[in-house]
């Protein structure tokens, strides 16, 4: 049996909206399919003390994020009976208001989707050596913590 590698979940600066539509309508063919979850990570404008945030640049241990992305890809299909499982997470610098994170989760009935989705979500931000420093509006910076 052939070993599956990992799939680059990585783009350059913010998942763009097109991209996201063109995504779902690729799927309108599969028919097997019943439901989709999808599940898009924004940056927000959070005001911070007295600090507005205008962008998050995000930066990884890019080898390590895919090899551990690539063991919550096959957890999740051992798991649920997903059709489709797609991830895509933002490197460089994305605006507040942009698309930073688009998981994208496929299966015949929408509680193996949901659930799904939900898990990787959660997966991805408790294991992923992905970071994000916080840029104000004044230029300075800050890392990110993670919320739940």
């Amino acid at each position: 049996m052939e070993e599956k590698k990992p799939v680059n979940i990585f783009v350059p600066g913010p998942v763009a909206a097109g991209f996201i539509g063109e995504s779902i309508q690729r799927h309108s063919s599969k028919t097997n399919i019943g439901a989709h979850s999808i599940f898009l990570g924004q940056v927000r404008a959070d005001l911070i003390g007295e600090k507005t945030v205008a962008a998050i640049e995000y930066t990884a241990h890019e080898t390590l994020a895919l090899k551990i992305m690539h063991e919550i890809r096959e957890s999740a299909f051992s798991t649920w009976p997903l059709t489709c499982l797609h991830v895509y997470h933002s490197l460089g610098t994305v605006a507040a208001g942009e698309i930073s994170l688009f998981v994208f989760a496929s299966s015949p009935h929408r509680k193996a989707a949901t659930e799904a989705c939900r898990e990787i979500v959660e997966r991805i931000k408790a294991e992923l050596p992905v970071w994000g420093q916080e840029i104000f509006e004044d230029n300075t910076r800050q890392w990110k913590e993670n919320k739940v």
